[in-house]
């Protein structure tokens, strides 16, 4: 091993080759920085810190042959010397002697150690050019890896973007449904208050056409007449009006009405009376005979909205009878809201 350093130290120092020991720490010094600014494989750094190992002992060779030589040097000169001083003659016969001693082993070391000189320099060779490689291969993917980087930086930020626009919406939002639920307050608390006010509300009554201050026959007309009922029992909620005898409804709702017919018995003169609502015939009441009394009744629930108008109609040429007994009579009440 020390031989195969050596030679290479020989080989590398040689006027052919051309190297110095200054190259060898340069080509050192630049395979430590780059190891350093290598980010990554923590084997491929062990491979790269074997090759520096490997140029530093080459370093350290090269300083020692250097010595030896100088050395060498050093002892030729004494024998020159004392050659010298015995005798001119004798001195160069065996300084001829000695040139070619020490040429024909250096002509065979490097012949032994010049093979394995290649060697090392092939294996170091490859070696850079793995590392150059693999150093390629870890820039691409640091690249690689920063651009997926910046397109995740990128995504977030418009997330974050998102994020905060959906936070003023909901704000927004809140703002809204607050004002919604009061609003919502009010209305139900003006829906219970309405809700009270129509349960509160209650409407009835009761009238007939004879009373103490009536006793007679209405009839018959030449048109249709609205029966009025003057002798008021009951007007619970004053819907009913004794003056025009049409009732008002003063709620929307489900209302009962009930009509009955007195009439003494004539036959060309029957007794006929309707309901209307609205200027609309709802339902009649008719009874005919020629003699004694006779009467009919009918009864009709009817939806009524706020405002609309329910009354007795006697038809044209028709009689109705009525006195304090009370006979004929018209009369409705609400049975609820709605």
């Amino acid at each position: 091993m020390n031989c195969g350093f050596k030679s290479l130290a020989v080989f590398l120092l040689s006027p052919g080759y051309g190297l110095r020991r200054q190259d060898i720490k340069g080509t050192a010094e630049t395979i430590t920085a780059e190891i350093t600014t290598r980010r990554g494989n923590h084997h491929q750094e062990m491979r790269m810190k074997s090759v520096v190992s490997l140029l530093v002992l080459l370093h350290c060779c090269l300083s020692g042959a250097q010595v030896h030589k100088d050395r060498d040097g050093v002892g030729v000169n004494e024998i020159h010397q004392v050659d010298y001083e015995d005798g001119e003659s004798r001195g160069n016969d065996i300084q001829v002697d000695k040139q070619r001693a020490e040429a024909a082993a250096t002509t065979h070391s490097q012949q032994t150690c010049q093979p394995d000189i290649h060697t090392v320099l092939r294996e170091m060779s490859t070696m850079m050019a793995e590392q150059r490689v693999e150093l390629r291969h870890t820039k691409t993917e640091l690249g690689a890896m920063e651009a997926r980087l910046r397109a995740s930086e990128s995504q977030v930020e418009e997330l974050k973007s998102k994020v905060e626009e959906q936070t003023r919406r909901n704000e927004a939002q809140a703002v809204e449904l607050s004002s919604m639920e009061t609003r919502s307050n009010i209305t139900e608390s003006h829906v219970e208050v309405l809700k009270r006010h129509i349960e509160d509300i209650k409407v009835a009554f009761s009238a007939s056409l004879g009373g103490p201050a009536f006793s007679g026959q209405v009839g018959p007309f030449n048109t249709g007449t609205t029966l009025v009922y003057r002798s008021v029992y009951t007007n619970i909620g004053n819907a009913y009006n004794p003056t025009t005898g049409i009732f008002t409804a003063p709620v929307r709702g489900l209302y009962l009405f009930r009509f009955y017919i007195f009439a003494w018995g004539d036959d060309s003169v029957p007794t006929t009376t309707a309901l209307f609502m609205n200027g609309h015939q709802i339902a009649m009441a008719f009874a005919r005979q020629a003699a004694g009394s006779v009467n009919s009744s009918n009864g009709v629930s009817l939806l009524l909205e706020v405002g609309d108008v329910v009354y007795v109609h006697l038809w044209a040429g028709r009689q109705i009878f009525d006195n304090v007994n009370r006979l004929s009579t018209f009369s409705g009440h609400l049975l609820f809201t709605m």
